[in-house]
């Protein structure tokens, strides 16, 4: 390497997602001495959602181009989503408010419906982390709020706390939001299904659970 000249270290990870191995375990590989991944929660969405980039530096005077695969905005953010949810890290709640304020996609809805669009026969099984996310940035001082806003004033000391807590509450709470929910009721006696999807529209919700027991004629 030429005298003066920078030098970069990359780092390089393995990562899984095995439902049958504890969070953030090393899964080792078959004849392999010291080589694994760590098994976190989340990254299965990531590779299942892949977009092509390409990048380019100039190297001795000469462009290089080279195509490279990237996890998609819905992948990246249902992975940290998962993560967050599991490991319960600060950086895990920081990338997903900066991501949803600063996204080629637009607003929080926006983002909440691509996901759905990408991840509809899978986004059942992450409701529970979802909820949590919004629990986590429900509130100013909210655990979540509180990792973004101390990161935030790190790289941008000049920036005004307050601001940038409501500015996360509001996002989370719009994309969390979004997100489908679902109301399931038990039927004690036997009943024909007539279709497979019936939808409610509800306004106030007040008394939704007041179901009264009618008993069938003889």
């Amino acid at each position: 390497m030429a005298e003066g000249s920078a030098t970069s270290t990359v780092k390089f990870e393995l990562l899984a997602d095995h439902s049958g191995e504890a969070a953030e375990a090393t899964i080792k590989f078959d004849e392999c001495k010291s080589l694994g991944a760590v098994n976190l929660r989340g990254t299965g969405f990531a590779s299942r959602d892949i977009e092509v980039r390409e990048l380019s530096a100039r190297v001795g005077g000469v462009v290089h181009r080279a195509e490279v695969n990237v996890s998609g905005l819905a992948g990246f953010l249902l992975a940290k989503v998962a993560a967050a949810f599991s490991r319960r890290k600060d950086k895990d709640w920081y990338d997903i408010a900066f991501v949803l304020l600063h996204n080629d996609t637009g607003q929080p809805g926006e983002v909440a419906r691509l996901v759905r669009e990408r991840f509809a026969d899978e986004i059942d099984t992450v409701y529970s982390a979802i909820n949590d996310l919004h629990n986590n940035f429900a509130a100013l001082d909210a655990q979540g709020v509180r990792a973004y806003v101390r990161q935030m004033r790190l790289d941008y000391p000049e920036l005004d706390s307050k601001t940038l807590a409501a500015d996360a509450v509001l996002t989370v709470e719009k994309f969390a939001d979004e997100q489908e929910w679902r109301v399931f009721v038990l039927f004690q006696h036997s009943f024909r299904l007539l279709n497979k999807t019936m939808k409610i529209h509800v306004g106030r919700l007040d008394g939704l659970f007041d179901l009264k027991k009618h008993r069938a004629a003889d």
